[in-house]
Formats: C-alpha cells, structure tokens, sequence
C-alpha cells in the first residue's frame, strides 16, 4: 500500500518544485516577520544561542504571547546561560510558575549547568545539541537552525499544519508525522535555514492558521495542494481525542498569625521542586487518600486541567482553633503569596482560599 511518504516522494518528479517554496516564504518573511523578544530579524545579525534555546524551551505547549512577560523576567534575572547555571533551584522554578509542564524548568537548569560546564558555549550541531539534559529532536533542530544556520529539519505545530496543508497530507495525525516531517525536509533550503523556519511558524501562527486560514494572503498559495482542493482547513487531520480522566483531591489552607504553611513537592514527580499547599496525595494515577488530621472547613472548588488528566481540588479550610499535625514546611506571609511562585493550580486554590477567609 502506498504511503503518504511515498506520494510526498512522487510528487517530486509530477511537476511539483520543492525548491519553489523556500525562495518565496524568505521574501514574505523579510517583509513580514514578527519582532518578538528573543529574535533578531534578519538584518540584525546572529542570533543568540542562550536566548533562541531558552525561547524555544518555554514555548512548548505554550503560547506566545503567555511567554513573553516571562522570557523578559528571565532574561533580566539571568542573562546568561552561566548565571541561569548558578541560579537557586527553588527560585527558578518560582519564576516558572504559571508556564506549566514543570519538567521543563528542572530540564532547563540541567541543561544551563551541563552548558556552562562547557565553558558556556552551546554545540552548533543538531548532534550535539541532543547530547544536553532535556534537548529533544525539535529543540536541537530548532536550535541548530536558528541560532547557528545549520540546515535542520525544524517541525512544531504551526509548520505541521504549513505543511500539511502546501502538500494536502491527510493520514491523520500522529501517523501523518511521517509525511509531514519528510516534505518539510523537501522544501528546507540550505541557506538561510534559521530564518526559514521562522518564517514557516510565523506563517502558520498569522497566515496559515486552524480556523479560517487567510489563503489570500499566503505566499505560497499558488503552491498550496490544500486550497487546490478547496478546504485547507480541514488539515491537518488530528485523530479524535480521548475523554481525559478526572481526579479529586484536597488542598489544605493553614493560617496562623498571617501566614499560610506551605509545603515542598517532591523533587522528582508532578510539579517537583515546586512550593504548594500541603494535599491529600492525588495524582495523575488517582484519587487523593492521605487526608490530613483536624477538624477543617469545606472551601470552595477548583477545576484545573493537566494534559493527561483534569483534577478537581477541594479546598480545606483550617479552624483556627484546631491544632492539625502538621507536615514540614513555611510558613510564608499571605500578603506576599504571589511572590512564592505557586504552580498553577495551587495558586488558584489559594487565592480562592483568600477570598474565602475575607468573606
């Protein structure tokens, strides 16, 4: 059976031009590129290894426009790959909160460290960028294009659907990987590799994107097999996703004289290294069954959804008169609980909790 490789490699000697692509989406691009925070555009010079790995690290599974305000936050405290190295654990994965996926925070200081053991120099391969903690096939690609000008075969989201779309892939998703992956290889050029992998992301994040595609707009539409065929928007096609479970678990609000006792996760897990309010155990795997001792007051609920689960979080109140046995922890001012870089979900059960108690 013919695969959609094997079309991708047809179409190759059916008229179709490859080469076409590149010189056209580099001539929008410098036109129409996006100033975003960790780019130079293409009359800037290089870009920077530190800033193009670190963008591209809190942009997984995260959007531009949430990890603007926290690039420049990181970038000011840490300007370096050497001073993210010699960063504090707990204070970066304080300045993490709300980015999500809490892995990679833990991954990005292994890597800053195992960068700066090298003199601070990053490897300008795509090879030697899949030797570091936490650098995956897309980051070292993107890396590698990027910020040294090798030639890498860089595929996220956006140029997923570029790609399936110019090329009219239609084995769904995540089958169609393979097809996707080896016709963007047919149009990646040689030159300008970092900018054209750039320009191919900004035009799905502006031009080519899931709802309403701007066809008129794209400067590769008299290319595109998609439009030929009357609806890109339909590609690229994603398999139906599968009902996600929910957890329930407790969250514990200790207050005494100001201050609310706080807790440190277990480095290792789900949302490791992280401060949070003490919990009752629950877990991608299950419910929360360790409830904590004492006479407490039922709160408020909250809803929070994690990728592979949705949990909802009772919120537990404190009576102040009752002495609870409480776990090891800080007891950090309510005032400043912002400042305690709470991951997500506890941050919501917490400013719950304040609301609560002002009532």
């Amino acid at each position: 059976m013919e695969t959609r490789v094997d079309q991708a490699r047809a179409d190759r000697g059916a008229g179709f031009d490859p080469e076409a692509i590149a010189p056209l989406l580099l001539q929008w691009y410098d036109a129409h590129a996006r100033r975003l925070p960790w780019r130079k555009l293409p009359d800037e010079g290089m870009q920077d290894p530190y800033r193009v790995w670190l963008s591209e690290v809190m942009l997984q599974q995260t959007t531009v426009a949430a990890v603007g305000p926290y690039f420049e936050r990181f970038t000011q405290r840490w300007p370096t790959v050497d001073d993210l190295a010699a960063a504090d654990d707990a204070d970066v994965m304080a300045a993490w909160a709300g980015l999500g996926y809490y892995a990679r925070a833990r991954n990005l200081l292994a890597c800053a460290r195992a960068v700066a053991g090298r003199g601070g120099v990053f490897p300008d391969s795509e090879e030697g960028l899949r030797q570091l903690p936490g650098l995956g096939e897309y980051t070292a690609a993107a890396v590698a294009a990027i910020a040294f000008g090798r030639r890498a075969v860089v595929v996220d989201a956006n140029v997923e659907r570029v790609v399936a779309r110019l090329f009219a892939i239609d084995e769904p998703l995540p089958a169609g990987k393979a097809a996707i992956r080896f016709s963007a290889g047919q149009v990646t050029p040689e030159a300008r590799a970092g900018d054209f992998a750039q320009a191919m992301m900004d035009l799905g994040a502006t031009i080519c994107t899931a709802r309403s595609p701007r066809c008129v707009l794209c400067p590769l539409r008299t290319h595109c097999r998609g439009l030929v065929e009357g609806s890109p928007e339909r590609l690229p096609i994603k398999a139906a996703k599968k009902a996600k479970p929910v957890r329930a678990g407790r969250a514990y609000w200790i207050e005494r004289e100001g201050r609310v006792l706080l807790v440190r996760r277990p480095g290792r897990g789900m949302l490791g290294g992280m401060r949070a309010l003490p919990d009752d155990g629950w877990s991608a795997k299950g419910d929360g069954v360790h409830a904590l001792a004492g006479e407490w007051r039922e709160g408020g609920m909250v809803r929070h959804g994690f990728t592979h689960f949705d949990l909802e979080l009772q919120l537990m109140l404190c009576l102040p008169s009752q002495a609870v046995n409480l776990p090891e922890g800080e007891w950090w001012p309510v005032e400043e609980i912002e400042a305690a870089g709470l991951p997500t979900v506890f941050a919501k059960a917490a400013r719950l909790a304040i609301a609560e108690r002002t009532d």
